[in-house]
């Protein structure tokens, strides 16, 4: 099998695994109880939680764990909308192309009577910081841009958007679950309030995540044991968030070889698509995107359609971001970025791993042809 799909998710490291199975089998205790197993997992949070914020340039205390990215997106727009009191309304800010996480979490607000206002981006899948400052109003209460988009790889002025708002004194999240692991990711040069992480992405277990949030300024989100500092209760996944620890430090690794590595196998594979595949298309920026990202468009081909013919050829790649891959229209990103719905779902998204051979490039791109071609056959 050739997997080209590490934005859904990524196999779990061996290095991860041998670090969870300790604390699912052997250190197994809850860490809220006073005796010796509990105590020692106790310390193993949060030394968890030390060496998660260093990877970001934080503060431990600025830490809290979750079920993954997008409870984080979810618990800092709700907290948003909370924050509105008395008459005042609240009026939060995103990008047109979040992820389903903010979207749909946007819409559920807007029900509830805050007002959403979407930020257009360019042809090439990055925000229009003028759209921005246009939409910004006294009741403004966050900014929400993602920091990678999921699905076209486009890296977000998100520095800029943190340096808009702060003339405004309006807090800033970004999604990273696309980012963390795949580029530098620091609170502080980036100047943002809250920032969300997901653990499979890079290596680690399905099921956990953190939230960085500035000064632990948000409102408790789920009430229990107290937890979390009091903001977010229920029993800590050990296990997963041991496990995030050490998948976030393998990430840091040689975090800038990779890239490179991963531009070279990017390039190749990209270049060889456009070049030989005609009526191909690459979406978003063709520089200013991570290193493992592709997503392109096959005219007169079913996105969908082309993804199973390369599963039969052992290749697993992506019609757009899994997380939307049960709505059933085109992708609201390629929308955003003016495909219209033909074009939309003649897509599919290549993401990378690690280890990918030029023997496997060469696969991958010549299996892609045959499939096109003779899906574009079968349509005439």
């Amino acid at each position: 099998m050739l997997y080209l799909d590490n934005a859904a998710t990524t196999p779990l490291l061996p290095e991860v695994r041998k670090v969870m199975m300790n604390y699912m089998v052997d250190n197994f205790g809850n860490p809220s109880s006073i005796y010796k197993i509990g105590r020692m997992n106790k310390i193993a949070v949060e030394e968890a939680r030390k060496s998660i914020a260093k990877t970001i340039g934080a503060c431990q205390d600025d830490i809290f764990f979750t079920s993954g990215g997008t409870e984080s997106d979810n618990w800092v727009l709700e907290s948003a909308a909370e924050s509105a009191t008395g008459s005042d309304s609240a009026h939060i800010i995103v990008s047109a192309i979040e992820h389903p996480a903010v979207i749909n979490k946007c819409i559920q607000l807007k029900k509830r009577g805050c007002d959403v206002d979407y930020i257009k981006t360019d042809k090439n899948g990055i925000i229009n910081t003028d759209d921005l400052i246009s939409k910004i109003r006294d009741d403004t209460k966050l900014i929400s841009v993602m920091l990678v988009n999921n699905e076209i790889g486009t890296i977000q002025p998100v520095k800029n958007v943190c340096n808009i708002a702060a003339e405004y004194a309006i807090p800033v999240h970004t999604d990273a679950v696309a980012a963390y692991g795949h580029i530098p990711v620091n609170v502080k040069e980036l100047g943002v309030d809250y920032l969300s992480v997901s653990a499979h992405k890079i290596g680690g277990a399905k099921g956990t995540g953190f939230l960085y949030a500035k000064a632990a300024n948000i409102n408790p989100y789920i009430c229990g044991g107290g937890q979390e500092k009091g903001k977010r209760s229920g029993t800590e996944n050990v296990a997963g968030i041991m496990g995030l620890a050490k998948a976030a430090e393998i990430a840091q690794e040689k975090l800038d070889s990779r890239i490179e590595e991963e531009n070279i196998t990017k390039n190749y594979i990209t270049n060889r698509i456009l070049r030989e595949i005609k009526g191909s298309t690459l979406n978003g920026d063709y520089k200013k995107r991570i290193s493992g990202n592709m997503n392109f468009a096959f005219a007169g081909v079913n996105g969908g359609e082309l993804v199973i013919m390369l599963d039969k050829n052992g290749i697993c790649v992506s019609a757009g971001s899994a997380c939307h891959g049960n709505s059933g229209g085109p992708s609201h990103v390629l929308k955003a970025i003016g495909l219209d719905d033909e074009a939309a779902q003649s897509s599919i998204r290549l993401t990378l791993g690690r280890g990918l051979t030029k023997k496997e490039c060469d696969y991958c791109v010549e299996c892609i042809k045959r499939a096109v071609q003779e899906l574009r056959s079968n349509a005439v």
